[in-house]
């Protein structure tokens, strides 16, 4: 991942509203959620969420697709994971022994 994508989406996530809606949007992969049920979930207007999912989706965080009637919202998996990569690849400078207690502690996958 080039450095400047890195640092606009370690900026977007930078806010906590749209760390929450990220990690919310990231729990409901791979089926996504409206618009409404983020604002419903965030107690936000709708025009104050729309503003936090356009910096997200700037950052290549977040895409928003219509079914129907409705918006709905998804994580950008690939760009995560690649954000991911790249903090562990650079952060470690290529020397996996500092990234095997990070990897240690991943209970979730």
């Amino acid at each position: 991942m080039d450095p400047n994508l890195a640092l606009k989406a370690l900026a977007a996530l930078a806010h906590s509203t749209r760390f929450d809606a990220f990690r919310l949007l990231v729990r409901h992969e791979p089926d996504g959620l409206s618009t409404g049920a983020l604002v419903e979930a965030s107690g936000l207007s709708q025009s104050t969420l729309s503003t936090h999912l356009a910096v997200l989706a700037k950052a290549g965080l977040v895409s928003a697709d219509k079914r129907g009637r409705h918006q709905i919202q998804r994580a950008n998996i690939d760009t995560l994971r690649g954000l991911m990569i790249f903090l562990a690849k650079d952060c470690c400078q290529g020397r996996a022994e500092l990234c095997e207690p990070l990897l240690a502690d991943l209970t979730c996958c």
